[in-house]
């Protein structure tokens, strides 16, 4: 085990589409050893890289694993998502609201830096089509009442404990590594996979829906140089706007159209459009501009280029293994 002098971080939800990218990019820049993944499902690693499976509900059991792996940072990114939080709007409360203070009260005690992540699903109806920094916050599910919900706790433990917590509100999110998980701004994500594998696909929300979205480098990126930030810089604590990219359904698949031969689309709305309705069009992300620096690297074209590249070395190197 390394010393204690070593700076060592946990990732909750490291299963998931951002976390299963988060976790190599730490290990990456911090060594594997120093990052420790976390899951409620089981999380074998061929290398060896340490891993746990446990219960972000179980305060007592997550605070045998800060101590034993000596943890000083946690990247909080276990949750329940839009689509599946309407699901089981329940279920989703307990988890994002349970886990997210049970992290933050073991942060107090343990004197940990966080990173909890917020989203576009904090905004409602009543935002404008490019939501500004500071906006009324009505959403419309279960997901983003706990994300507005997270925010405010954040804040407080901040304020009121001097926990050093830090977050951004992520666009829809685009990868190639893990499959959708559950949200509503998934058919970004499902696009590409069922364009590079059937050629065709039946998208769940209306041809002109517009919402601002990001390619996972760039959500890893702004991830990483938010928590590198130094603390005067930052006049906010959890809540920044982040913004890359803002496109319809329709123009996305007229990118991929563009690299696929003989690709169509079909439209079929379900309840997830209403989600969908009532988040902004595009963020302003001044604040984020301003205070860390940030400033996104692809668009549209780049993104499909990367999804449709990757996606076809994936494929060989699984063929040329044998899986």
């Amino acid at each position: 085990m390394a010393s204690p002098s070593e700076h060592r971080i946990l990732v909750t939800g490291a299963l998931g589409q951002l976390g299963t990218e988060l976790v190599s990019a730490l290990r990456e820049k911090h060594g594997s050893e120093n990052v420790v993944a976390l899951d409620v499902r089981p999380t074998p690693d061929e290398k060896g890289n340490p891993s746990v499976q446990a219960d972000i509900l179980d305060r007592s059991g997550l605070s045998n694993i800060i101590e034993m792996w000596r943890i000083d940072e946690v990247y909080h990114l276990a949750a329940i998502l839009s689509a599946s939080g309407e699901a089981n709007p329940v279920r989703c409360w307990d988890i994002n609201m349970g886990g997210l203070l049970n992290v933050l009260e073991l942060a107090r005690r343990h004197s940990l830096r966080v990173f909890n992540p917020s989203s576009i699903a904090v905004f409602g109806p009543d935002v404008t089509d490019k939501a500004p920094q500071e906006s009324p916050l009505h959403p419309t599910t279960m997901y983003g009442v706990t994300k507005v919900a997270g925010e405010s706790m954040c804040e407080y433990y901040s304020s009121a404990h001097g926990v050093d917590v830090r977050g951004l509100r992520y666009p829809g999110l685009i990868s190639w590594k893990a499959p959708p998980g559950g949200g509503t701004t998934d058919y970004a994500v499902e696009i590409y996979r069922e364009a590079f594998e059937k050629g065709r696909y039946e998208c769940f929300v209306s041809e002109h829906t517009r919402l601002p979205m990001m390619y996972i480098d760039d959500a890893i990126r702004a991830s990483l140089e938010l928590m590198e930030a130094q603390a005067s810089d930052l006049r906010r604590t959890a809540d920044y706007n982040l913004g890359a990219m803002s496109f319809s359904a329709g123009e996305l698949a007229a990118s991929i159209a563009e690299r696929i031969e003989g690709f169509s689309i079909s439209y079929a709305p379900d309840e997830r459009q209403a989600y969908a309705d009532s988040w902004p069009h595009d963020v302003d992300d001044a604040a984020a501009r301003k205070d860390w620096g940030w400033m996104p690297v692809f668009d549209l074209e780049a993104t499909t280029d990367a999804m449709l590249s990757n996606l076809l070395s994936n494929t060989t190197l699984t063929r040329q293994e044998g899986r």
